[in-house]
């Protein structure tokens, strides 16, 4: 008989659900423009801090970047690492198949390079999750955790429920298991994304893990909240309303920089504006075609722009790019 992991799909799910469903379609800017370079790297970037500050890496958001830009950073040599290592693991994303259970232990022999012992291999003891000196959870023996990871996959497979919901249980299902000695919640979160982004593969560049971050507590009692009633269904409906959360913090910074474009700006500067968020390294030759007035015109429109700090030039004339300010 297969595994079907316990969960129900209550009709808070169910609204939380359509909520999702029907604001995905409201945004663009992850999607339509080339966008977003600039914004994907953005959220990337978010997306890799804040699972790393769930699990006490000290690093910013400012040295996070600079670490991926190849440049000098002082901090802990273990916790550059892991900065190092999730950038890898995340280039992965789009390539991760999230049925194949050897893609999430490349996933994770890249996550936890240097770090562990047993990096892309499952743990060989026991292991228990404590709060303080109180033990919240203790996982399956190791000799069970191939048999169960096996199991799982093949019920993510051949289950037929929303994609939200078995991301949710799939998440849960893996923390509970806890396969590996060390990275399991960022590797949890992780695949909750890879299981997304097959879906709609906008997810692959939402922070979700930000919002994780902000109710991080939350997130906790969820895990412990769904050990206590031996299934998922609380989880799931935090989880969903993290993702839902997510969405509507795109749509509002959309909605930010739409009411900053329309005020006071020509017909000129808003294809000025929508040609640097297609492309934010696009050069003024670029934009005078596209736009289909002189190079000295798109000069003082921009310059026009710049004084109202609706974009702004970050890095050289060279090799810098254009930014529309709010777009975070």
């Amino acid at each position: 008989m297969s595994y079907e992991p316990p969960f129900k799909i209550t009709s808070k799910a169910i609204n939380l659900i359509s909520q999702i469903s029907e604001k995905i379609g409201e945004i663009h800017n992850l999607e339509n423009t080339a966008h977003s370079v600039h914004l994907r790297k953005k959220n990337r970037i978010k997306t890799i801090h804040s699972s790393l500050a769930i699990e006490n890496n000290s690093l910013t958001i400012e040295q996070i970047t600079a670490i991926i830009e190849g440049k000098r950073v002082l901090g802990s040599p273990t916790e550059i690492q892991e900065v190092k290592n999730a950038v890898q693991a995340y280039e992965l994303l789009l390539t991760l198949n999230p049925y194949q259970e050897e893609d999430l232990l490349r996933a994770h022999r890249l996550m936890m390079n240097e770090l562990v012992n047993r990096s892309g291999k499952y743990r060989k003891d026991g292991v228990g999750i404590f709060d303080g000196r109180n033990v919240v959870h203790v996982a399956p023996p190791a000799d069970r955790v191939p048999f169960l990871i096996s199991d799982l996959f093949q019920w993510l497979k051949d289950t037929d429920v929303h994609p939200l919901i078995k991301s949710s249980v799939f998440h849960y299902e893996f923390e509970f298991i806890h396969p590996f000695e060390d990275g399991n919640g960022r590797m949890g979160r992780l695949w909750q994304t890879v299981i997304l982004k097959e879906w709609k593969p906008l997810f692959a560049w939402l922070p979700v893990e930000t919002l994780i971050k902000e109710h991080q507590n939350e997130y906790y009692q969820a895990l412990g909240l769904s050990d206590t009633n031996s299934d998922s269904t609380a989880f799931i409906e935090f989880m969903l309303s993290v993702l839902l959360n997510t969405i509507e913090s795109i749509l509002a910074a959309e909605s930010k920089i739409t009411v900053k474009i329309t005020q006071k700006i020509t017909v000129n500067q808003q294809k000025i504006i929508q040609a640097i968020k297609e492309n934010p390294y696009i050069t003024q030759e670029e934009l005078a075609a596209a736009v289909g007035i002189a190079r000295l015109n798109i000069i003082k429109n921009m310059k026009k722009l710049q004084e109202q700090r609706v974009i702004t030039r970050v890095g050289a004339d060279k090799n810098g790019y254009w930014r529309i300010e709010d777009e975070n």
